[in-house]
C-alpha cells in the first residue's frame, strides 16, 4: 500500500487528546507531520500531554503563544501555508472548534490541499462563542468529515453537507479507554485530602465565563455554597480574571475551594472517575464525565454534546448561583447510559476512510 503523508495540525490541550489515539493509528501505515500551533504553551496545558500520552514530538511548534482570536489566528495562517507548500502533503488533518483548527483548515484550503476534520458536525447554535464560528467554517472547508455522533451527522446534513461525511464515533473515548487502567488516582486524591465520592471536579475556561466578571463571581459563589469539597483545576486565562476582578478572596475565604493547578491527563481521569459530580464549562469533560459514569453540571446554556443531557448524565445551569447549586444537589446516575460516542475504536475508523477515499483499499 502507497503511504499518505499527512499533516496533522494541533494546538490545545483537547486536540493533544484527540490526536494521541488517531496518531498511533496513522503512523502504524503512514507518514505523519506533526505541527504544535503553541496555541497551549504551558507545561501544564502541552508538554505533559505529549510525554503522558505517548504522542511523538512535534516536528514543529510555531509557538504563537496567547493573544486575541485574530492575533491568533492571522498569525498561525501563513507560517502553516509555508509550511504546507514545502511539505506538500496529501491531506490536512485539524481536530475540534480551535483558533489552530481554523487557521489549519483555512491555510490548507488557499492552496488546495484536502482537509480532514475530527469531530465535525458539532453545533451549539451559539454564535456569540468563537468555538461555534471556527467549527462551522472548517465543517464548510473539509473534503472528510468525521462525525462522533449521529446528531453531528444530522446537522451537517441540515446544511447541505453530505459527501465525505463518516460517523466515526469519538476519538476521546479511545483514549479514556486506553487509560482508564492507569494507575495513580489514590495518590491523587490523598494529596488534596479528599475521598472517593466525597468531592467535585470544577473546571473553567472558556471566554464567556472566565473573562465576564459577573459570570465568573457567581460561579465562584456556587462553588462556596456546595456541601463538598470543590477541587478546581485553575486554567491560566481564569486564575488571571479571578485577580483582574477581584474575586481572589471569595476564593481564599471558602472553606471548601480548594484550587489545584491545570492537571495532566491521567491525573484528571482518575479525579474525575472517583468525582461525585463534574462541574465545568468544556466540551470534552462533559463526554468524559459520561464515559465513567459521573453526572455533569455544565455551566453553560447550551451544549455540543447533546446526548449527555438527553440521557440525564448532564445538566446545564449557566453561569447562574443557585441554578447550579440546584443542579448539583439534583445530580444523580441514570440506570441507562446508552452507546452514543462508538465503540472505542474510532480512530480505525478514520484512517479506514482516509484509505477509502485517497484509493488505497
Amino acid at each position: 500500500m502507497r503511504k499518505l503523508s499527512i499533516v496533522s495540525v494541533v494546538g490545545a490541550r483537547p486536540q493533544f487528546i484527540k490526536a494521541a489515539p488517531v496518531s498511533r493509528a496513522l503512523r502504524e501505515r503512514h507518514d505523519e507531520i506533526l505541527v504544535h500551533s503553541g496555541q497551549h504553551y504551558d507545561y501544564e496545558m502541552s508538554d505533559v500531554f505529549f510525554e503522558q500520552l505517548g504522542i511523538p514530538r512535534p516536528d514543529y511548534n510555531l509557538a504563537v503563544g496567547s493573544g486575541s482570536h485574530a492575533r491568533q489566528t492571522g498569525e498561525m495562517m501563513p507560517m502553516l501555508e509555508e509550511l504546507f507548500v514545502e511539505r506538500a502533503p496529501d491531506l490536512v488533518l485539524v481536530y475540534g472548534d480551535t483558533n489552530t483548527t481554523l487557521a489549519g483548515a483555512l491555510a490548507a484550503s488557499k492552496i488546495g490541499i484536502p482537509i480532514a476534520h475530527v469531530e465535525a458536525g458539532l453545533r451549539s447554535y451559539n454564535r456569540s462563542m468563537p468555538e461555534e464560528i471556527n467549527r462551522v467554517l472548517v465543517d464548510h472547508v473539509s473534503e472528510l468529515l468525521f462525525c462522533p455522533t449521529r446528531a453531528s451527522l444530522q446537522n451537517l446534513g441540515a446544511e447541505g453537507i453530505t459527501s465525505g461525511v463518516h460517523l466515526v464515533g469519538d476519538v476521546m473515548l479511545d483514549t479514556a479507554r486506553f487509560f482508564a487502567d492507569e494507575d495513580g488516582s489514590r495518590a491523587v486524591l490523598e494529596e488534596y485530602g479528599v475521598r472517593p465520592g466525597e468531592y467535585y471536579l470544577a473546571t473553567v475556561h472558556r471566554a464567556g465565563n472566565s473573562d465576564n466578571a459577573t459570570r465568573l463571581a457567581a460561579i465562584v459563589d456556587a462553588f462556596a455554597r456546595l456541601d463538598k469539597t470543590v477541587l478546581w483545576a485553575l486554567h491560566p486565562r481564569t486564575k488571571g480574571n479571578l485577580e483582574n476582578f477581584g474575586l481572589v478572596s471569595r476564593v481564599e475565604d471558602s472553606e471548601n475551594i480548594v484550587i489545584t493547578p491545570p492537571m495532566s491527563y491521567v491525573h484528571t481521569v482518575s479525579l474525575l472517575s472517583d468525582a461525585a459530580v463534574l462541574l465545568t464549562d468544556s466540551g470534552g469533560m462533559q463526554k468524559e464525565a459520561f464515559f465513567f459514569g459521573v453526572p455533569c453540571v455544565t455551566l453553560r446554556e447550551e451544549t455540543e454534546w447533546v446526548e449527555t443531557v438527553e440521557s440525564g448524565w448532564n445538566q446545564l445551569a449557566g453561569a447562574d448561583t443557585n441554578r447550579i447549586v440546584e443542579a448539583v444537589a439534583d445530580a444523580t446516575c441514570p440506570t441507562a447510559k446508552p452507546e452514543v460516542y462508538g465503540d472505542g475504536h474510532a480512530s480505525e475508523a478514520i484512517v479506514a476512510a482516509v484509505e477509502k477515499h485517497f484509493g488505497l483499499v
